[in-house]
Formats: C-alpha cells, sequence, structure tokens
C-alpha cells in the first residue's frame, strides 16, 4: 500500500474525508442512538484510512469462523434435541435451562440442515503479538452489513487509484449469497417468496432492514403485514389479497416474535408464527432459539464445544471467561475488578460493559454491587492489548483501537464469510468501546491479494453440519479473559 502515501498528508485525507462524509449524508447512511426513550438519527461515522489485512491472514480467519459457526449450530441443534453436550458434561445443564435464551418451544424442531443460526457476525480483535481473538458471536440479530457494504462503496468513490492497483478482494457478493441462503431454506419447490420482518421505523437498526430488503429485491414487512392462517401457512396482505410467504428474514428478537408463544403484549410479531414455523410451513432466518449460543456464559465454552462437536482443535482463539456465578470467579472479579472488563451476559451493543482501568472508584463500587446482587447475569475478562490503526482524527493521524466484525453465512449449499468485515473504530484517545451507539465510528477493510493476482471470493469449502452427528469428546478445562490499549498495527 506504498501509494496510499501519496494521500496521507492531512490536507488530501481531510479532502477525501469531506468527500466521503458528504456521500454518506447525500445517500442517507444512518444509525439511531437513543436519548432517554427518543430515538436520534445520526450520520455514520466513517473513517476514510482502510485497514488493511493480508489474504493469507484471512484465509485463516475464514477457516476458524466457518469451524466455529458449524460447531455452533451443532450445539443449537444438541440443546433441543438430545443434549450430549450436557449429559457429557461438555456444558453444565444449568447453562441450557437456565439460559434466558433458551425457548422451550423449539425443543424437537428440525429446521433444514439442522442449521439454526443461518447468519453470525463475529467480533474479532488482535492483541500485540498478532494472536486474532473472537470476542463474541452474534448469533441472534446480528447486523452491520449494509454499513460494510456502504463503507466499501465510499472508499471507491474517494480512493479509485487504489482499486485499479491493487488486489482487493470484493464484499459485494454478499447479497447475491444471502438471496442464495435464504431460497436454499424455502419450503416450497418453486420461487419461493421471501420478506425481510422489521419492528418498524423507530427500530434503532431500521435502516439496515430497508437496505437489505432493497439489495434482495424483497419486500420489507411489519408484524402487522403478515397472517397466520388455520391451515399454518404465513401470508402477506397485499393490493391483490393474501399471497403465502416462504422465507422470512426475521430482525425481531425471540420474545416479539409471536404473541401466542412468547410476550403477548408484542405488538411487533406475529400471532401463529412459531406455529408455522414448526409445522414447516415456513422458514425463519436465523431461527427461534438460536440465540442460546450467543449468551456469554456459553461463548467461554466454545473450545471445548468445538473438540466435542467436530474432534477439531479451535483454529481461532477465544478470550479466556469468568463466569461470575461460580464462586471462585465472583471471588476472583470482586477481588481484582480494576484489571478487568466486566460484561452483562446477555447484552450487546456495547451496553452495560464496565472496563476496569478506566472506571472510577465510584462506577467500580458500582458494579462490585450489582454483580454480587445477580452474579450469574455476569462474566469477566482479562485486559488484552488491543491492537491500532491509523485513524483520522479532528485532522491528524492517530492510533486508535479496533476490532473487526467479518460475517458467516451457512446453509444447506455451503459457507461463505465476507472477504473483509466492518472494522469498528475507536474515535476518542484511549477508549476500548468501539460501537457506535458507544461513539465509535468504523472503517473499511481491505483484504489484499499478498500474491500480487486478484481472486475471485469463493465459498469456504467446510461442509454444513450434519444434525446430532455423534463424536468422541476431549476433555478440556474451561477458558477465562478483557482489553487495554496496545501497540501493533492491525
Amino acid at each position: 500500500m506504498a501509494s496510499l502515501r501519496r494521500f496521507s498528508g492531512p490536507k488530501a485525507l481531510i479532502d477525501r474525508q469531506e468527500a466521503a462524509d458528504r456521500e454518506m449524508r447525500a445517500i442517507g447512511v444512518t444509525f439511531t442512538v437513543y436519548e432517554g426513550s427518543t430515538g436520534v438519527d445520526r450520520p455514520w461515522p466513517f473513517d476514510i484510512i482502510p485497514r488493511v489485512m493480508p489474504s493469507d491472514q484471512w484465509q485463516l480467519i475464514e477457516s476458524g469462523l466457518v469451524q466455529r459457526l458449524n460447531a455452533l449450530n451443532l450445539f443449537i441443534d444438541d440443546v433441543y434435541h438430545d443434549q450430549r453436550s450436557v449429559s457429557s458434561g461438555i456444558v453444565p445443564s444449568e447453562l441450557v435451562s437456565g439460559s434466558p435464551n433458551f425457548r422451550r418451544d423449539c425443543v424437537g424442531v428440525d429446521p433444514p440442515g439442522g442449521i439454526w443460526a443461518h447468519i453470525c457476525g463475529s467480533d474479532l480483535i488482535r492483541d500485540d503479538d498478532g494472536t486474532v481473538y473472537v470476542l463474541e458471536d452474534n448469533l441472534r440479530v446480528p447486523s452491520g452489513v449494509p454499513y460494510l457494504l456502504e463503507n466499501r462503496m465510499v472508499t471507491k468513490h474517494v480512493f479509485p487509484e487504489m482499486f485499479r492497483h491493487y488486489s482487493i478482494e470484493p464484499v459485494d457478493p454478499y447479497i447475491g449469497r444471502l438471496a442464495n441462503l435464504l431460497s436454499s431454506v424455502s419450503p416450497s419447490t418453486g420461487d419461493p417468496i421471501i420478506v425481510v420482518l422489521t419492528p418498524g421505523i423507530y427500530n434503532s437498526a431500521y435502516f439496515e432492514h430497508a437496505f437489505l430488503a432493497q439489495q434482495l429485491g424483497v419486500e420489507l414487512v411489519e408484524g402487522s403485514d403478515l397472517v397466520v392462517l388455520d391451515d399454518d401457512c404465513v401470508y402477506a396482505r397485499t393490493v391483490d389479497g393474501l399471497q403465502q410467504v416462504d422465507v422470512i428474514y426475521r430482525r425481531i428478537d425471540d420474545l416479539f416474535l409471536d404473541p401466542e408463544v412468547f410476550r403477548p403484549d408484542s405488538m411487533l410479531g406475529v400471532p401463529g408464527l412459531m406455529r408455522a414455523w414448526r409445522a414447516g410451513r415456513v422458514a425463519l432466518v436465523n431461527a427461534p432459539g438460536a440465540g442460546i449460543a450467543d449468551d456469554k456464559k456459553v461463548y467461554s465454552y466454545v473450545p471445548d464445544i468445538i473438540r466435542f462437536f467436530l474432534d477439531e482443535e479451535p483454529i481461532l482463539a477465544t478470550v479466556p471467561t469468568l463466569r461470575c456465578g461460580e464462586e471462585q470467579s465472583l471471588k476472583f472479579v470482586v477481588d481484582n475488578i480494576e484489571r478487568l472488563v466486566v460484561k452483562p451476559a446477555n447484552e450487546s451493543g456495547g451496553y452495560g460493559v464496565l472496563v476496569g482501568t478506566q472506571a472510577s472508584p465510584v462506577e467500580l463500587a458500582d458494579a462490585i454491587k450489582q454483580i454480587e446482587e445477580d452474579p450469574k447475569k455476569w462474566v469477566a475478562q482479562p485486559i488484552i492489548p488491543l491492537s491500532t490503526v491509523p485513524t483520522l482524527c479532528d485532522g491528524e493521524i492517530a492510533p486508535r483501537h479496533v476490532d473487526l466484525r467479518p460475517f458467516t453465512l451457512l446453509g444447506p449449499e455451503g459457507a461463505y464469510v465476507t472477504r473483509g468485515g466492518l472494522t469498528r473504530v475507536t474515535r476518542r484517545a484511549g477508549s476500548l468501546v468501539v460501537n457506535s451507539s458507544q461513539g465509535g465510528g468504523s472503517k473499511d477493510t481491505w483484504v489484499v491479494d499478498t500474491s500480487g493476482r486478484s481472486t475471485p471470493a469463493t465459498p469456504a469449502t467446510r461442509s454444513t453440519p450434519t444434525a446430532r452427528q455423534s463424536s468422541t469428546p476431549e476433555a478440556g478445562p474451561a477458558d477465562a479473559s478483557a482489553v487495554e490499549p496496545g501497540k501493533s498495527p492491525a
């Protein structure tokens, strides 16, 4: 990327940053943050300096993500069937039965191919010795793809020279792969009718829902647009009457999907939707119940889950995680909280995260009080030196901490991983929180062919999981870790 230096002078970069910001505003790329009970749309925070990764390093990441999603799907399927992972001692029974994401109405259901989590957004970090860790698995309603794609489109417009001279892997095949995946799980044999189900315009991710529906060429619907009849089929209300729906790409959390089964006060879901799904009349992506593997306590068992279901060693490292519900871990966390990152086990979006080294004595004391009141709701991780990348901040280039969210698709026809991902970057010096809802920004991620030849994006070759496949358990200790400023480039 030596020729990027031609554009690295402050004035040249500021001009291109301003051009990128204008384009983001012009095409309406926004995200929503909540101030009290009010949602406020804000322009998407985008940094013009791309994050560059060599393709050989990416191949390792890709293989590790596919391995991980295969194992997690086998685990989810096992949870709702034989629970061999519980009876074999790989995970404790209370981790399943006591999880707020365990859905008893999913027990015994067989989704197409035994796949529950078709889409996963994995949060990756790299420490100062270059080790790549999976920080989090997002399986319920993983978000961020539109920003990944829009970041790339805008970067192409402001740095067209770079894309002419370097073999930068494309990210736009994702939409076509997603469309193929959604079609592949349809219960009908003809051309499937697919819809994107959104909670509505007041949801913080509504921009994303509308973007995906538009790119896929399908209808964006709300719960009130759908109805389940006595034949257990789902129909969309259209100007021409009812039209049967085969696949629902749902962007609504489980508990709001069906007021007949979950929250009776939900106005967002569709009465009878779970009945239609259990009858095999409609496919739901991701499937209800997939969130059982999205719990941060389950995360700490993933290495053993991979060994148990795939009889393989994990390709990617997992950040060691202390489960505060365990007496010994609770004592360690309370005694060492100023050196740890503490997280609610079932939250997302960076909410509730406390970084011990950056917290005040009052904040630390309050966190200890909350943890001791309900320790099962909390996990803690040691602080990992997080890598940094050059970032344009107030007209100057400065190092800022980053993570990375690539997206993995898994369907009956195989797996696909985006060649790149959504790099999220802190905007404040020393900060470790990258979530846009918490003041973070984003970058385009360039996976560069180090051979100098352009290579088309192809799906990973690992086969999809077979439901309830057998394997020999391999005993291993549970892991237990968090995030401190580091010096390494990423």
